[in-house]
């Protein structure tokens, strides 16, 4: 949800402000591309098509995709991600999956917790493996992560970044540094290259993610 809503006329001229902080070439380069997708999401067949490249690129990741909505059990039950949701939500879970280790990839959720879509929320709270300062520095990977496939796809990624408030407080420094922060953690972490493009075959890390 966002939390402060930026009226259409208004939309060009805060990206501005919000580039206009940014230091890193990595970061300028990637919300290039994020906003060059625009802020509105397909609807119908195209909606679809999304749907279905993001569950191809899935599984190109090595991830098993599955029929059926979270809302009848989880986005991910340790096995399988359930296809029944956005592209932009399936395109987060599987940035979820590039970021957990081996046994978070047993869990449901991902030992997150339940997410806005689990069905089985009582089971996914069960499960949870990591502390609430563990979960906000991953949601804020996976959330970036999720936009720069979105934006790779062509799929609009300016309205996940909307939608995630990577704009929230865009006239201050300190929002553009939170955005090359949690870049540069994704290319430390051997997801991202150096032009900011997510990559099909992540880099080694050199150690495990819990």
């Amino acid at each position: 949800m966002i939390l402060t809503p930026i009226a259409d006329d208004q939309l060009e001229a805060r990206l501005k402000r919000f580039a206009s902080h940014l230091q890193d070439r990595r970061a300028r380069t990637s919300l290039t591309r994020i906003a060059a997708t625009g802020p509105v999401r397909a609807r119908g067949a195209r909606a679809q098509a999304h749907r279905l490249a993001a569950a191809k690129l899935a599984g190109r990741l090595g991830i098993r995709v599955g029929a059926g909505s979270p809302g009848r059990s989880f986005g991910w039950d340790g096995r399988i991600m359930r296809a029944g949701s956005e592209a932009y939500v399936l395109l987060h879970e599987a940035a979820h999956w590039l970021l957990a280790g081996a046994r978070r990839r047993r869990a449901f959720e991902f030992g997150l917790g339940p997410g806005p879509e689990t069905g089985h929320c009582a089971a996914a709270r069960r499960a949870v493996l990591l502390t609430d300062t563990a979960r906000e520095r991953e949601e804020a990977m996976a959330s970036l992560l999720g936009i720069l496939w979105e934006a790779e796809l062509r799929q609009p990624a300016l309205a996940s970044f909307l939608d995630q408030n990577w704009l929230e407080g865009a006239d201050r420094r300190g929002a553009a540094r939170y955005f090359e922060t949690v870049l540069a953690r994704l290319a430390a972490a051997g997801l991202v290259d150096r032009a900011g493009h997510p990559m099909i075959r992540p880099r080694p890390q050199r150690r495990s993610a819990p």
